[in-house]
């Protein structure tokens, strides 16, 4: 091998040998080399076992891939101390041993740039305490694993490295090993990507990705653990995540996707940390945990667009899920949980376009569901069977077909909850269900609000029905119990509640409906979602979505008496929505107002078409659509705030809004300092205001001119996707100068479309900025003079009308003044008379005209 020759420098402290020399085989110069030398190693393939057993350096004399070790039997390359190896090919064919093995706790080798090319047991073994570390290598062993690490104490540092091919998993942590991973790929192996098992074995994963894996991609077991950030896991055959046997693992910022399988699959008391993460395009689940003491957490992560039939949330035989802050969308069912002790928790979340079910609970199961939101779904919320039940507390369900089932025994409880637009029953009771209803309002929906049948002890405590176009209350036979709800369709206090028959929403099957499609394993589901059939109750009453329309409810109290019993009758009644105040009160206040006879004419006419819409829908006509978000312009002072209040209280009184509050902001109340806090904001602002009126003065300062980059755009885009996602709910004025505001409406395609109808608030004249200061003097008991009022219209007339001009608060702020210098003439009298005390003189007058 005279044409391989390998040179040994001397880099070492050493004295008593020569500089440097030249060897035929790598085995002669690493047995000439001491600790500290370099061994560089010139093209070629070298049929050697080499050991490195001294801190030496070895290179190929010519860069990368020039140097090949390939021995006809055996380890390739043994390291059993601090070497360092670089660029080197390394190939292996033993079956039985590794390519690469490195082994004991004095290995504390370094790889860099090298290229493991082999079918060997394994590619690179590390054991007994090693600790190496590997830059830029490439590990191909379609003959077994690509890398594995074993034993207490034995741990490596993987970075920028590569497995590309392994007949076995793609990397084994057993033994209580540890390794850490930074911005490595793992694919095309035949096993898992990542393989974590036995008690302390720990895997740290940052910026990686997992795929082509033809099995899971990361799997743990025996109380292993492991850690991924930022990590990709996708086009692998299993689950994305397998857990099993108390192993943990933590995800931050991950993405798993495109699995036939589950997004993770848990079992034997293993727990999941989800957290800023995503989930998606699942064959089968996105999470499914399994058995007792089983948990899953999941913050702020999105699951979305399942490609099978599957729920995308399974939790089952006792297994618990938490979820705080998640979206999840575009399934065919979201959360199934099942089985007595099984349990979920849910904050914040949203679902939405769910073609089934977004929550089903059955065989015992319960779900704690807080601030949620779910919209476009079949089924909101479907109560199963007996033992199934919950808490949920100020939860939102619209555009649904049904929002709440409770059937078959089951028993939750609802408070402050919103049902919205369902095209069948808002909430629909049955087969003796049960369930607590409390402070719940359900609205604009297309069948009955409350609809319970087969003499269901349902309670309802202090509900509202509004603008369902049945009726709001509807029970079959004595059992309900309601106390305190009122209905707009009830129009005085009613003796009782109108029977129906025992019909159920369609597509909704009675006790025994229909199953859900082949392979689900889950209970029954609702008809109507992907793949279900149909069903309906049975019985005299019309069916859901029938021709049959039943006549106003009005028309149908007087014979409730005749048809239930006196005790029913009592606890089931029914009280007519109490106005806040009545909408003349409002209007008279309105109308007092000092000018504004065209505002005054605008908002008479928007009350004039939802009073007239309200009584068409009634009469079962289809309403005009309300254009009741507005555009307040005009100079500061003209009584643009007053006016919004006032519009929200009529609103409220007709029961267009639930509460007619006013909530007011501006741009410092929605506009945060970081990017994301906007958003948050200006959330926190419209939920304020929802049952009211969201006036936002101003406006146009979330559209500066020269706001490119200004966090006053997010506002804004947050604001017009709230007003669509919870259209019937919120009335959003924006107010401003007139010129400004033409600014705000074209600052998002959104905004003009849905604020259509623009109030122009006139400054005030002289004469009624006299009318507003009288009004002053009548509420705080002083007395104008006829010269005063003279004096004061002159003074009025001679105002600057710039833009600083303050209108009403211009007129407040005259008098003001005048007090002031009565206060300060009257104190020099002696014994002042009441009228004295009362009158005001032109002398009271401010000395020159305020800006």
């Amino acid at each position: 091998m005279a044409e391989h020759r390998v040179r040994v420098t001397q880099d070492s402290a050493s004295r008593w040998r020569r500089r440097a020399g030249e060897y035929d085989t790598l085995a002669e110069a690493l047995a000439a080399a001491e600790p500290g030398d370099t061994v560089t190693v010139r093209p070629g393939t070298f049929r050697e076992n080499v050991l490195l057993d001294k801190p030496v350096t070895v290179v190929p004399a010519q860069g990368p891939g020039t140097v090949r070790i390939e021995p006809p039997s055996g380890v390739a390359i043994t390291v059993t101390a601090a070497a360092t190896v670089r660029d080197l090919v390394v190939e292996g064919g033993e079956s039985s041993s590794p390519a690469v093995l490195v082994t004991g706790d004095q290995a504390t080798p370094s790889f860099s740039g090298c290229r493991i090319e082999t079918r060997s047991a394994t590619g690179i073994e590390i054991t007994a305490g090693a600790r190496p570390t590997l830059r830029g290598c490439v590990i191909a062993n379609p003959g077994g694993l690509g890398l594995r690490l074993r034993g207490e104490d034995t741990a490596a540092a993987f970075e920028d490295c590569e497995v590309a091919a392994a007949g076995q998993a793609g990397l084994a942590v057993l033994g209580g090993a540890t390794a850490a991973l930074d911005r490595c790929r793992i694919h095309h192996a035949s096993g898992a990507g990542v393989l974590i098992s036995d008690p302390g074995s720990a895997a740290e994963l940052t910026g990686c990705e997992i795929y082509e894996i033809r099995g899971s991609g990361v799997q743990a077991e025996a109380q292993a653990g492991g850690r991924l950030v930022d990590c990709e896991i996708h086009r692998v055959t299993g689950n994305g995540l397998t857990l099993d046997g108390e192993a943990e693992l933590v995800l931050t910022g991950c993405r798993v996707h495109d699995l036939p399988e589950n997004g993770a699959d848990l079992r034997g008391r293993a727990r999941l940390s989800l957290a800023n993460s995503t989930v998606r395009d699942f064959g089968r689940g996105a999470l499914s945990i399994w058995d007792q003491g089983t948990e899953a957490v999941a913050e702020s992560c999105q699951i979305h667009s399942s490609t099978g039939e599957y729920p995308a949330l399974w939790v089952s035989d006792g297994a618990r899920l938490t979820l705080t802050d998640c979206s999840l969308h575009d399934l065919p069912d979201a959360l199934f949980v099942l089985d007595r002790d099984s349990a979920a928790t849910a904050e914040g979340c949203s679902f939405s376009r769910i073609r089934s079910s977004a929550v089903s609970v059955s065989g015992g199961a319960t779900v704690s569901l807080a601030a949620c939101r779910m919209q476009e779904t079949g089924t909101g919320l479907w109560f199963r069977d007996h033992g199934s039940g919950g808490l949920l507390t100020d939860c939102e369900i619209s555009d649904v077909a049904t929002g709440v089932i409770v059937t078959k025994g089951a028993d939750p409880v609802l408070r402050d909850c919103t049902v919205r637009a369902s095209t069948d029953a808002g909430v629909y009771v049955s087969a003796q269900g049960r369930g607590t209803f409390e402070d719940c309002r359900v609205s604009h929906g297309k069948g009955f609000g409350f609809h319970v049948i087969d003499g269901c002890r349902t309670q309802l405590i202090r509900c509202r029905a509004e603008q369902n176009e049945r009726a709001g209350f509807e029970f079959s036979e004595p059992g309900p119990v309601a106390e305190g709800c009122t209905s707009d369709d009830v129009q005085a206090t009613p003796t009782a509640v109108v029977p129906a028959g025992p019909g159920g929403p369609a597509g909704h099957g009675g006790p025994g409906g229909p199953g859900r499609p082949s392979g689900t394993g889950g209970p029954g589901g609702p008809g109507g979602g992907a793949g279900l059939g149909s069903g309906r109750g049975s019985g005299s009453g019309a069916p859901y979505g029938g021709a049959d329309v039943p006549a106003p409810r009005t028309s149908q109290l007087a014979s409730v008496g005749q048809l239930l019993a006196p005790s029913a009758t009592a606890s089931s009644a029914i009280a007519p929505i109490p106005d806040c105040r009545p909408a003349d009160e409002a209007l008279a206040e309105l109308d007092s107002l000092v000018g504004l006879a065209t505002v005054k004419q605008e908002v008479r006419t928007l009350i004039d078409l939802i009073s007239v819409g309200r009584r068409r829908r009634q009469a079962g006509l289809k309403a005009p659509s309300l254009r009741r978000h507005l555009v307040f312009t005009g100079a500061p002072g003209t009584g643009k705030t007053t006016v919004a209040r006032l519009y929200g209280e009529i609103l409220a009184s007709l029961g267009v809004l639930q509460l007619g509050h006013l909530v007011e902001v501006a741009r410092v109340d929605l506009v945060g300092e970081h990017i994301g806090s906007t958003a948050i904001r200006t959330a926190a602002a419209f939920d304020r205001a929802r049952g009211g009126v969201l006036f936002i003065d101003e406006a146009y300062a979330l559209a500066p001119e020269d706001g490119a980059r200004d966090f006053g755009r997010e506002a804004i885009d947050t604001l017009v996707k709230l007003m669509e996602d919870h259209r019937d709910e919120v009335v959003v004025i924006v107010a401003g100068y007139t010129a400004e505001m033409e600014r705000f409406l074209s600052a998002n395609p959104g905004v003009s479309s849905r604020f259509s109808r623009t109030i122009r608030f006139p400054d005030y004249t002289a004469d009624e900025l006299l009318e507003i200061a009288r009004a002053q003097c009548a509420e705080h008991e002083y007395a104008l003079s006829e010269e005063t009022e003279r004096a004061l219209l002159e003074h009025f007339g001679r105002l600057d009308r710039g833009p600083n001009f303050g209108n009403g608060r211009t007129a407040r702020q005259v008098f003001e003044t005048m007090i002031e210098r009565h206060a300060v003439r009257i104190a020099h009298l002696a014994d002042p008379s009441t009228e004295e005390l009362q009158l005001l003189v032109p002398a009271d007058l401010p000395v020159a005209p305020l800006p």
